[in-house]
């Protein structure tokens, strides 16, 4: 409890916006603005627990009915929320955003001294800010003589309004101030028991009853209601203590009269509810509650609500009717039935479904489209055009039933992000569906109703959340789907996809049919293989193909690097890579078609330039708490939640500018010894090939994969043996039958290739073979490595060794006919990623380079292969010698 205080002539002002502190009242605020920060600092901080401030309510200009006296003056003040922590008025008061200068604010003329009980002082991070948490206690009345400003802040003469001792003891023998006081006494006492017997507390309070006087008691019990902010004022402005107990005494017999009135509802709700029916007490105590106020509007029930809901979404007359149904047979059960739920869930979806909402198109230019396109992808040009040829047709024919696209490529390449730049360019909304992985019929069609936990599919849940029926919805990973016992959500997809069938919809859960005719839908794939034939016949397959090293450089500067600078809270002026390192980054630490390891690498530098830019700055130490104050009367005031749980700073510091501790930290620039720092050594090298072909029966292969084109060595080695052919490497069947052919096509043209003598012309006689391919965790199968094949094995029998700079692919036949294969393009930018100069491909597939970039074909020389023998005449350093003497 505040004892008597001796004001001094001046206080430094704290203004509370619409909010009041009495006497007696403990708050905490929280002060960040410049103003109050600086009033804290230089009348709390620096005085330690000698300093008193003055805290004066302020009313915003627009409430002019100012209960007492006010003045009227131009400030830009701090607001403060105030929201009580207890029964004794403990509040918690935030920062405020500076008003206009030009506002005028209506000062009360009355106001309460403080002093602060505890402080603590904090910086905010990153921008520097000091911040005060400070738990004040109000002491006393003041009047406000004159406002003036000191700085930042206000500052006012004042006079005190407090009672002397004298004067307070000669009141205290007023007959009309004793009976008062026992009224008080009574009321409080009465509340405190009723509070009591609730919440099994109020020892506390009735010692503040017993120990500290009437008239700061009247302050204490008004401070823990929550009251108007007039009554606030009307109860700072009662300086007579009769008239002050007089309306404390009414406001806490009306807080005691509203406990009761909830306590009788309470009764009268329980005594109607059935053991069965505990579990709709809420509800029911929200009837009873409308009962007592006389207000049970119909209008404002949660079915007539739903009901208006249902009527505005706009449904077509055949569902609307539907609809109705549900709803009257809704309306016939009770709550507590097992269906209710169920049936309001599925009328609410209903109501909740976009049936005629849609966004509304911006009118298509093509030109900003593609400027959208070139700035968001880089490269891509064939997928670009067939974007901007399909917004053409939109442009068009608004209403044209597009095609379903659907991008196929390896992770990395942008597949997701070309479906949202679409989006963007037709001004609709985005919504992605996740498809890998599910093996659930019921994900895209829903589970029937009948089903526990049903839900609708995938599908109708992505409408009812983007609220619009005409979005851009994303098919993610349409290649991964499954199917067992629960069925197949490929061929559920047939329906989704067809325009002709899409738009009758039917969701099992959703039971009418839905219009998805309006929905634009864009797939993604890794691989085509696994899409079943009937669902790829309904979509476009656009194929995106690896990017080249210098596609991913200008990829890594234009958009890698700054997003990777701004997930790391860095910029260009912390951290700098250089064009040259980035490329050091490409050809050392990733060889794949998408950008992905290569955006994490460049995350792994800027996560290292984030711990030397941190480990620059300087903080100021906090350390050390305020000395609290042990009184018992203060911690009955103070709630729990009013501890402060942030590190405190001293009063002994320094005050000086927090901001200022803070140094900038130095550009850090990528240089190859921070490389493999970080990244360590370097995973790829150049010479890699070279080394790996350094014998003979090593040849050099192209391969397919999900991921892209990939350099695959082939190895061929002899031993003793019986003649058998060994195959390593976790190999399908197509590839084993393709070491077959190759086998026995060299060793039929053996004496011809001069492999062997006429003699002696069973290449397999007293030893075996063993062809292994290298990576042997990753499983590999195809038809593309039978050249590869007759190669190692023409090397091996021969001992001459493949050249270092060639790589191959291709079919072979028996006859020794070169066939054409798949990834063509995919193939030639793995060439070109290893380093390969020399790339020998099956005639047929001339016309697959047309896709290849021009830089690259520039850098390579492409060989054409129609039989095997034109590609063992390439493969060897100086032709086939042995050829001359053959007869093919």
């Amino acid at each position: 409890m505040a004892e008597s205080v001796e004001l001094p002539s001046r206080l430094a002002i704290l203004p509370f916006r619409n909010k009041v502190l009495l006497p007696g009242a403990i708050i905490r605020i929280r002060c960040t603005s410049p103003s109050s920060v600086k009033l804290v600092e230089q009348e709390l901080w620096q005085r330690e627990e000698k300093g008193l401030i003055g805290i004066l309510p302020v009313r915003d200009s627009a409430e002019t009915a100012a209960v007492g006296p006010s003045l009227s003056q131009g400030l830009g003040t701090d607001s403060v929320e105030r929201n009580s922590k207890s029964q004794v008025g403990v509040s918690d008061a935030h920062k405020h955003e500076s008003k206009s200068t030009q506002e005028v604010i209506h000062w009360h003329t009355r106001g309460v001294a403080a002093r602060a009980l505890h402080l603590s002082r904090g910086v905010e991070k990153p921008s520097g800010r000091v911040t005060y948490i400070v738990v004040l206690e109000g002491l006393c009345r003041f009047n406000v003589q004159e406002l003036s400003t000191r700085g930042t802040y206000y500052t006012a003469r004042i006079t005190s309004l407090d009672m002397t001792k004298i004067e307070m003891e000669h009141a205290e023998q007023d007959p009309d101030f004793i009976s008062l006081s026992r009224q008080f006494k009574a009321t409080a006492m009465e509340l405190i028991s009723v509070l009591e017997q609730k919440q099994k507390t109020g020892g506390r309070t009735k010692v503040l009853l017993e120990t500290v006087p009437v008239h700061k008691l009247a302050d204490i019990f008004v401070a823990s209601f929550e009251i108007s902010f007039e009554e606030q004022l009307s109860m700072l402005d009662s300086v007579d203590v009769k008239v002050r107990i007089s309306k404390a005494t009414e406001l806490v017999d009306r807080h005691l009269q509203s406990i009761r009135v909830a306590e009788k509802i309470t009764q009268k709700v329980e005594g109607q509810l059935s053991k069965s029916q505990k579990e709709f007490l809420l509800r029911q105590q929200m009837r009873a509650i409308k009962e007592e106020l006389g207000d049970n509007d119909d209008d404002e029930d949660d079915l007539a609500a739903l009901e208006r809901k249902m009527q505005s979404a706009g449904m077509p007359a055949n569902i609307w009717k539907h609809a109705q149904r549900e709803l009257r047979r809704l309306k016939k059960m009770q709550p507590q039935q097992p269906g209710y739920n169920s049936s309001r869930v599925y009328l609410e979806l209903l109501a909740d479904l976009p049936w005629q909402k849609a966004s509304e198109e911006c009118e298509l230019d093509l030109k900003a489209a593609r400027e959208r396109l070139d700035s968001d992808h880089y490269g891509l040009v064939k997928v670009k055009q067939r974007i901007i040829e399909y917004l053409a047709v939109r442009k068009l024919k608004p209403d044209a039933r597009g095609p379903v696209l659907c991008f196929v490529g390896p992770p990395g390449v942008g597949k997701t992000s070309l479906a949202s730049s679409i989006a963007a360019a037709l001004g609709r909304k985005f919504v992605r569906i996740s498809l890998g992985g599910v093996k659930d019929e019921a994900d895209i069609r829903g589970h029937r109703r009948t089903y526990i936990g049903s839900m609708p599919g995938r599908l109708i849940d992505g409408l009812k959340k983007v609220a619009v029926g005409n979005p851009v919805m994303l098919l993610d990973e349409i290649d991964k789907t499954g199917s067992d016992v629960r069925g197949d959500p490929a061929s559920a997809l047939l329906e989704v996809l067809d325009p002709e069938q899409n738009k009758t919809f039917n969701d099992h859960y959703l039971n009418v049919p839905y219009d998805l005719s309006k929905v634009i839908f864009v797939a993604t794939a890794n691989r085509i293989q696994p899409i079943p034939p009937p669902l790829l016949d309904r979509m476009e397959v656009i194929e995106l193909p690896g990017y080249t090293p210098d596609e991913k450089l200008r990829i890594a500067m234009r958009h890698l690097i700054p997003r990777v600078l701004d997930q790391h809270g860095l910029n260009s002026d912390c951290l700098q890579i250089p064009e040259a390192m980035v490329n050091l980054v490409i050809q050392r630490y990733t060889r794949e078609a998408g950008v992905r390891n290569l955006e994490r690498n460049l995350a792994a530098l800027a996560r290292a330039a984030a711990v030397k830019v941190a480990e620059q700055e300087e903080a100021v130490p906090l350390s050390k708490d305020v000395q609290r104050l042990a009184s018992p009367l203060i911690e009955s005031r103070l709630a729990d939640g009013a501890e402060v749980e942030m590190e405190v700073i001293p009063m002994s510091v320094n005050t000086h500018d927090i901001s200022s501790a803070f140094k900038a930290p130095s550009p850090l620039i990528v240089d190859e010894a921070m490389l493999e720092k970080v990244l360590g050594p370097a995973r790829y090298d150049d010479r890699e090939t070279a080394e790996r072909v350094a014998t003979p029966g090593v040849s050099v292969g192209l391969v397919w994969t999900a991921f892209g084109g990939e350099v695959q060595f082939v190895e061929a080695t002899g031993m003793v043996g019986k003649g058998e052919l060994h195959l390593t490497g976790q190999l399908g069947d197509v590839i084993k039958e393709s070491a077959q052919i190759a086998m026995t096509w060299v060793r039929a043209r053996a004496t011809e290739l001069n492999l062997a003598t006429v003699e002696e012309s069973n290449l397999l006689e007293g030893r075996d073979i063993h062809i292994h391919f290298p990576a042997g965790a990753v499983p590999k199968d195809g038809p593309s490595a039978g050249v590869t094949l007759v190669t190692s094995l023409v090397s091996l029998f021969s001992q001459r060794r493949v050249r270092a700079d060639t790589a191959m692919t291709g079919e072979m036949t028996l006859r020794g006919l070169v066939l054409p294969v798949g990834g063509i393009k995919d193939k030639v930018l793995a060439a070109h990623r290893y380093g390969i100069k020399r790339v020998i491909l099956p005639e047929r597939n001339f016309k697959d380079l047309v896709e290849v970039p021009s830089h690259v074909l520039s850098s390579l020389e492409i060989l054409l292969a129609r039989r095997m023998e034109d590609v063992l005449e390439q493969a060897f350093e100086g032709g086939c010698p042995w050829r001359q003497h053959s007869k093919l």
